[in-house]
Parts: C-alpha cells; structure tokens; sequence
C-alpha cells in the first residue's frame, strides 16, 4: 500500500501510470514527506546577489559597453531556454529556476566587453543549448554552461576571440582606477593591491578581485557553497606557484576567483562529498599550474575546470564514503586515486596538445555530436516506454 497525495488529501492507493501522465498528476513531487527550504530559485538568488556587485564595477570600467555586453548575453541565454525547453523538454516555466540567467552572466564575466555582439549571443545560446537543455535540463548537465558557452565562442570565432584588441584596450568608463594604496608608497606592490581592489582591463568578471572574494564568502556564509573546492584549488595552486618560482607563470588573480568561486563549485557539474571535492580542487589547481607551465592565456580555467567535470562523477564513486559497518581499504583506494589522477593527467596532455596545434574546435565538433545522440537516444527511448 502506497500514499501519495492529492488535492482532496492522502490516498491509499497508487496511481496508475496513465493517470500520472495526466495533467492532475504530471506535476506532483515523487518525495512529499521530503521538504526543503532550498529551493532552486532560491539558491539562484543568492548567487545572483553576489554577482550584482561585479556588474556595477563593470559598469564603473567600461561604462555602457560593459552593461550592453552583459545584455546580449542574458537577453540570448533567456530566449535560449524559453524556447528549447519548451520544444525540446515540454517544460514551459524554466526560467523560473534562474539557472539561464545565472550562466549567462558567469559567461559574460569571462568575456572581453568588446566582444562583437553577435559571438556573445551565440555563446549565450550554445551555453543554454548544449550546456543544459540537452543533457535533459536542471540538474542533469556534466559541464558548467558558461564555460561551455565560452568554448563553443572559442572554437567558431578564434580569430575573434583570439584577438589582442579584446583585452589590450583599457577602460573607458565613467571612473578611471583609483590609487588607494598607492597614495602610501608607490611601488610595484601597492599597485598590484589596488589592481585587486579596482582595475579597468582583463574580463568583465575580473575587475575587482575584493568583489570576488566578498561574493564568494556570501555564498559559503548562506551555505551555497562549501570551503573545499577553493581552498583545496588555492592551495594547490600557490604551493605549485612556489614550486615554479623561476617560471614566469603570467595569470589573472581574478580570474581563478572567478573560476573557482562560481564555477568550479557548479552543484551538478562538481562533485558530492568532501572529500571528492577537496581532491577535485587540488586537481584544479594542478591543471591550472599544467596550462599555465604550456603558456596558455586566456583558457587555463577553462580547461582546467572542464577537464575536472568530465571527471566529478568518477570522483564521486571513488571518494564515496564507507557503508556502515565496512571498513575502507585504503590499497584499494589509493590505487584508484592513482588511476583516476593519471586519467585527468592524461585527459589534460592531450587537450593542450590539440590546443597547440590549433585543433580544440574538433572536441567542441565530437561533443555536438555525442550530445545530440545522447539526447536523440535518450528521447526515442521515452516514446517506445509511453507508446
């Protein structure tokens, strides 16, 4: 015998299946004695809080050009969504979770504001397109969109994006950087502290690394986020930074905030337990260090964080915890520990090699396909269970 329950109240009985396809049943929750406070919208709405700083700032640096940037790229990802999750998956109130609009404003922090208009709003739409809708929607995607936007950008325009212009040109807004620090002494430190605080070049998302860094400890105090991505990433990263001292490693503090803060954290796109996660912010940081050591510019982060999603649901399994009443073999866990870090390594060689010779578009090519297959699959199969 079964409850489930209905508008009249408890029912004895199980619905059939018929019935559930109904419009009476189709939007009934399978768990009704599980509630929770933190509703999708609602987590959306804290990370949109911690954003909005960061587009003011943008808007002090670039002005209107920033502000029309960050437009086009909502505008796109929000039309993306209506449409295609309508068509594609039936469901007509999508935007109501806030997901669009939270991935369209992380690809847009990771952009040049003289980006051409036209890239920005196909990377909006391919980041909702082939970042969400066809993994099957909220939830379900194995890559965080934005960045999958940003490569989708990167791969059909990379003379566009590949461009010096986008990011040699300062600011030209309302308020020219300010010289807190530098009023005290000035030296190449005090600079670089105020380039923290305010600076006019680089991504939208990078002018203020205090901005960041205030947005992220708002999540983590509203318990959004966890502290065992960033700091694992962090200290990784800094210790490998020692590690290469002689190297001249050439990076943007404010991108790996950036990164690690708002996207690395991803709750779909990331591991589950504690341990997964500080392992998978390690291995961040790693590959950041790996891309960094090959010269690469202006996707370390992309890469790296990428690279790491593909792998979060093996890491989930690796570093699932104990059943009561068993014990950990650690030989066994730490042989695949072993196993998975040299499949990340691995996976991260060969993406820099493609990206040396100028053949990353074909992994964006295999993943289109792959992923209209999947879906295309995934979907016949519905149609052959219902008919």
């Amino acid at each position: 015998m079964y409850l489930y329950w209905k508008a009249s109240g408890w029912v004895k009985s199980l619905p059939t299946y018929d019935k559930m396809k109904t419009k009476e049943y189709r939007h009934l929750p399978t768990a009704p004695y599980i509630h929770s406070g933190n509703r999708v919208w609602k987590v959306m709405l804290d990370v949109l809080l911690a954003l909005l700083p960061l587009v003011a700032v943008a808007y002090l640096a670039r002005g209107t050009q920033a502000l029309f940037a960050i437009g086009i790229s909502v505008g796109s990802a929000l039309i993306t969504e209506f449409i295609f999750a309508w068509f594609l998956l039936d469901k007509r109130t999508s935007l109501k979770d806030g997901t669009a609009l939270i991935s369209a404003l992380l690809l847009a922090f990771t952009l040049s504001p003289a980006t051409s208009w036209y890239v920005i709003g196909f990377g909006s739409s391919m980041a909702i397109l082939f970042g969400k809708i066809l993994w099957g929607g909220l939830g379900k995607n194995l890559f965080n969109p934005a960045l999958v936007g940003r490569e989708f950008m990167t791969a059909f325009f990379p003379v566009i994006m590949s461009s010096g212009t986008l990011w040699a040109m300062k600011g030209t807004g309302p308020v020219a950087p300010v010289a807190l620090f530098g009023g005290w002494a000035d030296n190449s430190l005090m600079q670089y502290l105020d380039s923290l605080l305010y600076k006019t070049t680089g991504a939208m998302g990078e002018y203020s690394a205090l901005l960041l860094c205030g947005g992220g400890l708002f999540l983590l105090l509203r318990n959004r986020i966890s502290w065992h991505i960033p700091v694992a990433m962090f200290v990784t990263f800094f210790l490998l930074l020692q590690l290469f001292a002689d190297k001249r490693l050439v990076y943007s503090v404010g991108g790996l905030l950036l990164g690690t803060l708002f996207m690395a954290t991803d709750m779909p796109s990331s591991p589950s337990t504690p341990g997964g996660k500080l392992y998978y912010g390690m291995m961040i940081g790693v590959v950041v260090i790996i891309c960094l050591l090959d010269n690469i510019r202006h996707e370390y982060m992309s890469y790296s964080i990428l690279i790491l999603n593909g792998f979060s649901r093996q890491i989930n399994k690796v570093f699932a915890p104990a059943v009561w009443g068993y014990k950990t073999d650690l030989t066994s866990k730490g042989g695949q520990v072993f196993f998975l870090s040299l499949g990340i390594l691995t996976v991260t060689l060969a993406v820099l090699s493609l990206h040396r010779f100028g053949l990353t578009h074909w992994i964006i090519y295999l993943y289109i396909l792959f992923l209209i297959g999947r879906f295309t699959t995934s979907t016949l199969k519905k149609l052959n269970h219902i008919l």
